[in-house]
């Protein structure tokens, strides 16, 4: 199994209020994606970080294998919900992809 993990930090110019609800478009979007894309086991998106955090949400995903996250990454559902919710608000974006 393979553990996709992104960290996204929002836009500085974004109220509290509106980084609450691209947020939760986001991880709306990104967790109906369980079901339509092959080989996803599971996605969950985080985003009520405590103040400690540095970063303002993460995804968690699984995947059955490497070839699986590779096609997860330019499946055309995924490469929807990331132009359309995710790339456009965010200043940067952390990843860490490993086996478990």
């Amino acid at each position: 199994m393979v553990k996709h993990i992104i960290l996204w930090i929002l836009k500085d110019e974004y109220s509290n209020e509106e980084k609450q609800k691209i947020k939760a478009d986001a991880k709306t979007n990104l967790e109906a994606l369980k079901g339509k894309i092959p080989d996803l086991i599971d996605i969950k998106v985080y985003t009520n970080g405590l103040a400690s955090s540095n970063a303002d949400f993460m995804l968690d995903s699984s995947f059955e294998s490497e070839e699986a996250l590779k096609a997860y990454a330019v499946h055309p559902d995924h490469v929807y919900v990331a132009d359309t919710y995710v790339r456009p608000f965010t200043a940067s974006r952390s990843c860490l992809d490993f086996e478990v």
